[in-house]
């Protein structure tokens, strides 16, 4: 079945809320909040297809159109690939011409079970950072609070903690110390692979590539962070049908830590994002200043260990 290009616009305020769109009756998931837009249609780009469905939808002259991210996804009686772009500047106030209802909302306020299932990535999305910050392996743990303090500062809002050597007990207290840092500075903090720890404290656990088949469903409820490490085409599925909320692919460069995996490339990586239906991290050999790289490429951030943390303020 061919994919249906779908084109949605994040219109955003002042005070960080995005417009949401009700589906109106007599249509596929009637009732359903969304993000507005509509088909591409035949010769038309992205830009001036989101730019037509926006005037036609809701009298707004929109502009200045950044990729957020792209997601396949298979319903029963289609097929689309959702493109969603974020919106810099329009004229006009938005209002309903297609007989919907409108809203504003905080991204974090938006339950996702009241939106179409393509639009839960793009939601996802919204509420994570273009940083995602792993500990370094071998890393001092009396250290970590002063790095994580530094990191906070600097405005790094998501964090691993993976210190394989770790005792668990000592990890528990870690991350229990850790964990309120993150909450009081409004960030948020992954254990890596500790399903166990990560629900006793309340945090987020980052899956191993392992770890995806042998879950048969998603191991934390909706308001805590499910990621998963992802190398190729069928562990991106694989997290996307248990409902992980995203994942890091890599490595997209020759790294120290793993000298013997080869590397992605740009290419490759950007192949392997146009099938993954969740938001993605580039992991391995990359650093924040290749943000725009990996955001032309499809993802919405870029992860890592060194280049993050080693970082002036």
């Amino acid at each position: 079945m061919k994919a249906l290009h779908v084109v949605a616009g994040v219109l955003g305020d002042a005070a960080g809320r995005v417009l949401l769109a009700q589906r109106p009756r007599g249509k596929h998931l009637a009732g359903l909040w969304e993000f507005p837009g509509g088909k591409v249609e035949p010769g038309e780009s992205a830009h001036v297809a989101l730019a037509r469905e926006l005037r036609e939808e809701l009298g707004i002259e929109a502009h200045g159109f950044a990729p957020l991210i792209s997601v396949p996804w298979r319903y029963p009686e289609k097929t689309i690939r959702l493109q969603a772009l974020r919106v810099a500047a329009w004229r006009g106030e938005p209002h309903p011409h297609d007989a919907q209802a409108l809203r504003w909302a905080l991204p974090r306020d938006v339950d996702a079970a009241t939106m179409p299932p393509a639009d839960r990535p793009l939601l996802a999305a919204l509420r994570l950072p273009p940083h995602y910050l792993v500990t370094p392996a071998d890393a001092d743990p009396d250290a970590l609070p002063a790095m994580f303090d530094a990191a906070l500062a600097r405005g790094e809002r998501l964090f691993q903690l993976r210190l394989p050597g770790l005792a668990r007990d000592a990890l528990r207290a870690l991350a229990q110390a850790l964990a309120a840092r993150c909450r009081a500075a409004g960030a948020d903090l992954l254990v890596n692979a500790d399903v166990g720890l990560a629900r006793e404290l309340g945090i987020g656990v980052h899956l191993r590539a392992a770890q995806l088949t042998t879950l048969e469903a998603r191991p934390l409820p909706s308001g805590a962070w499910v990621a998963a490490s992802c190398h190729d085409a069928a562990e991106l599925a694989r997290a996307a049908e248990l409902g992980v909320d995203f994942a890091t692919l890599s490595p997209l460069r020759p790294t120290a830590s793993h000298p013997g995996a080869p590397a992605l490339g740009w290419a490759r990586f950007a192949t392997l994002l146009e099938a993954g239906a969740l938001p993605v991290y580039a992991l391995g050999g990359v650093g924040p200043d290749d943000l725009t790289l990996a955001r032309v490429a499809g993802a919405l951030g870029v992860a890592g260990i060194g280049a993050f943390w080693n970082r002036d303020a």
